[in-house]
């Protein structure tokens, strides 16, 4: 049987590169300076309990799909130690497993990943507010198909790479939807429950009206708990 450990992802400052200052500077304007951090401070411990939960994972021969991630092998293994050395705790736990012997996949292709990065980059970057909104309207009418389009992707990646007997472990943002792509006969396990992962992303730009705070409050205390 193929086994993978699919791991819902939200992704912090440090993966982010050159939009990451644009994204902390809207998140700021859009949710205040203390929502912001308690944000932020989320996402890292979140990060820090899926770290603690792989700490006893034996990886030797596992194989690794990462959300982004366009090589493999020299090439692959390049970019996952320089993002890390960024402070990327995605990446940081993508090293140690390799370390711990695990195997990196080439999981996207190029031309999609970067397709949406650039979309991305225009609108983040843009210095005059027309700009912005075009920019954003723009990602608004693609995103849907880019997205569905990566999604057939990386699910071939993992039906073509995964044989019988072996597990993988998927990093994937959590607006994804890879396991209606996959086999049924492949056993999937949630390290986290995709669609709460999900619903803590969707709140965040409201979580200050009072029908969304306890329910807000709720999600980031599963987003920190200890994974079994």
């Amino acid at each position: 049987m193929k086994r993978l450990l699919y791991v819902p992802i939200i992704h912090t400052s440090a993966d982010l590169g050159s939009m990451a200052k644009d994204v902390a500077k809207r998140g700021k304007a859009d949710l205040g300076e203390d929502i912001w951090k308690e944000h932020k401070k989320t996402v890292n411990a979140f990060w820090d309990a899926i770290l603690d939960y792989f700490d006893s994972i034996d990886a030797h021969g596992v194989k690794i799909y990462q959300d982004g991630m366009i090589a493999e092998g020299e090439m692959g293994e390049k970019i996952v130690e320089e993002t890390a050395k960024t402070g990327s705790k995605n990446y940081e736990l993508i090293l140690k497993l390799l370390k711990k012997g695990a195997i990196l996949v080439g999981t996207e292709k190029f031309n999609l990943v970067k397709k949406e990065r650039d979309i991305l980059l225009a609108a983040t970057q843009a210095k005059f507010i027309g700009q912005k909104i075009i920019a954003f309207m723009r990602y608004k009418l693609i995103k849907a198909r880019l997205l569905s389009k990566r999604d057939s992707f990386i699910a071939k990646r993992i039906k073509e790479t995964l044989t019988h007997g072996e597990m993988g472990i998927l990093f994937i943002g959590a607006f994804h939807n890879i396991k209606n792509r996959l086999p049924k006969d492949m056993q999937i396990r949630e390290v986290k429950d995709t669609e709460k992962v999900r619903e803590y992303q969707r709140l965040l730009p409201f979580c200050n009206k009072t029908k969304n705070k306890e329910r807000f409050k709720e999600l980031g205390k599963y987003l920190v708990s200890r994974i079994d």
